[in-house]
């Protein structure tokens, strides 16, 4: 399997992206919270280009006393990416839609050599 280059380690900074061609393939590389993911740009719901969607930490919806929506929150504890065509949100570190778990991004393999970051795909 091809290994492609991703760019340096010290290229990313907290909640950077970058989408990589690999072959005929794109991949997605995040950092967040010190951590890097790679997933496979396309969209678990009609492989749109998900990795190119924006960042947020997970919504909340708390429910009160009577039931009702009052407000939205956000966990900060849980970075999401969400899919621009149709809105819909995979967790950055698991690739899991958070309403249905047989939901998820595909992975890709990412290795970290020497200060370089590749993907394999």
């Amino acid at each position: 399997m091809n290994e492609y280059s991703a760019g340096k380690v010290d290229d990313y900074q907290d909640g950077d992206r970058k989408v990589v061609l690999c072959g005929e393939a794109e991949v997605g590389v995040f950092r967040i919270a010190g951590e890097f993911y790679a997933w496979h740009n396309r969209c678990a719901h009609r492989a749109g280009p998900v990795c190119q969607g924006r960042l947020m930490k997970r919504v909340l919806e708390p429910v009160d006393a009577d039931g009702q929506v009052r407000a939205q929150a956000y966990d900060e504890c849980e970075d999401h990416i969400i899919c621009p065509w149709h809105g819909y949100e995979f967790s950055i570190r698991t690739g899991r839609h958070p309403g249905n778990e047989r939901v998820r991004l595909r992975k890709a393999e990412l290795i970290v050599r020497d200060g370089e970051i590749y993907v394999r795909a």
